[in-house]
């Protein structure tokens, strides 16, 4: 039997912060799964929560669920989560490691964390978490993206042990910058099943947009990555379709998609909650979807549609999400190219034939069942990290 690992996954902002997203959710449950196997898992991260701070104890480990995360304060430029304490324990810490998992770029931990496995030669991961995507680096702040680039993370993704992407969407993404990369590993997220929400009170806003009926549902964070604009502009042609859209609104995106959606006469078929849904309220919504609607224009995996496929909804993703591979071979939706038309076309074909529709969700549910926990995903993070020690 193999030993078990001693493994430190750095990442700018962690659990129990409010604002945090898929990539921050996946990389804790797939630390959660790993330290349930044996291994001993800990986490380096900032207290950063959106504008304030996480209440946790600093630079001490806490245990979360089996994972000892310590949290760094980052008290000036917060939004690059610069944190010296951390980059002192890192020096320190990362010889006692057998490999260091950095998660995001563009951010200060992860230099920091290549820079001391550097150090210290230990073997380095970096998972980039759909971020190395052109069209994403041109819409927003491109000089400091590209300068970025080519200053320090195409440096420490080219000495990298490996690459993670979570789809080969994203590992294609990656090999069109023509870099000389390290093996690309592709590990899709895995999916923890619903939580128990039964006696829980769900909120009035949640409990008013179910009572309208069946919708579709647009959940995760509200920013124009998600590419919401092109949904609510093909709700002109889906007579039939009533949206929900949820999610986190820190960009404060919301009133300009509602804007639109009044100029497009469909105001009333729009249901606009602009805050972060967990819960009693989250599994309220996925219950009364009739479908689930993803429509990035860039997502390197799709956590949340991969959230609703377990639930047994069936799922509209656009050719850019990561997870429409997933979605085609277990026959669980329809792929759809990101225009309003391609996108009106799906919506109209799912919602004409229940009975189809609700075989392509059970279809979902069982391949997501079969293939995508948590456990066995960490069981194949596990493979890649020993043959990185391997070599």
């Amino acid at each position: 039997m193999d030993e078990h690992l001693r493994l430190l996954h750095v990442v700018p902002t962690y659990l129990p912060a409010v604002r945090y997203g898929g990539p921050i959710l996946a990389v804790h449950a797939l630390c959660r799964a790993l330290a349930a196997d044996g291994h001993d898992v800990h986490v380096f991260t900032t207290n950063v929560d959106g504008d304030g701070d996480s209440a946790v104890p600093l630079q001490q480990p806490v245990d979360v669920e089996g994972v000892q995360v310590t949290y760094f304060p980052s008290r000036v430029l917060r939004r690059l989560y610069w944190s010296p304490p951390m980059r002192r324990a890192l020096l320190a810490g990362a010889p006692s490691f057998d490999l260091v998992h950095l998660n995001a770029l563009y951010l200060w931990p992860t230099w920091a964390g290549a820079r001391a496995a550097r150090t210290h030669r230990i073997p380095y991961v970096v998972s980039p978490h759909g971020v190395l995507v052109p069209e994403l680096i041109h819409r927003k702040s491109r000089f400091v993206k590209n300068a970025w680039i080519s200053l320090i993370d195409r440096g420490n993704l080219e000495r990298a042990a490996a690459i993670h992407c979570a789809s080969a969407v994203e590992a294609d993404r990656l090999a069109g910058f023509g870099w000389s990369l390290p093996p690309v590993a592709i590990v899709p997220h895995g999916v923890d099943d619903p939580p128990h929400t039964a006696g829980q009170s769900v909120s009035a806003d949640v409990s008013a947009a179910v009572a309208g009926g069946p919708m579709i549902l647009a959940l995760g964070r509200i920013s124009w990555e998600k590419g919401l604009d092109r949904l609510i502009a093909a709700l002109p042609g889906v007579p039939a379709a009533r949206l929900v859209v949820a999610g986190d609104d820190a960009v404060g995106l919301a009133a300009s998609l509602v804007a639109q959606a009044h100029r497009l006469g469909v105001s009333a078929r729009l249901t606009m909650l602009s805050r972060f849904v967990d819960g009693a309220d989250k599994e309220a919504l996925f219950g009364a979807a009739r479908l689930f609607a993803m429509t990035s224009l860039s997502e390197n995996f799709g956590l949340a549609a991969f959230e609703a496929m377990r639930r047994g909804l069936p799922v509209l993703v656009a050719r850019e999400v990561g997870m429409s591979e997933i979605v085609r071979d277990a026959g669980a939706g329809t792929i759809v190219d990101g225009t309003p038309e391609s996108i009106a076309r799906g919506l109209n074909m799912l919602l004409a034939d229940q009975v189809a529709s609700r075989a392509m969700g059970e279809r979902g549910r069982a391949h997501v069942v079969a293939h995508f926990g948590w456990p066995a995903i960490a069981r194949r993070m596990e493979d890649l990290y020993r043959s990185v020690l391997r070599t």
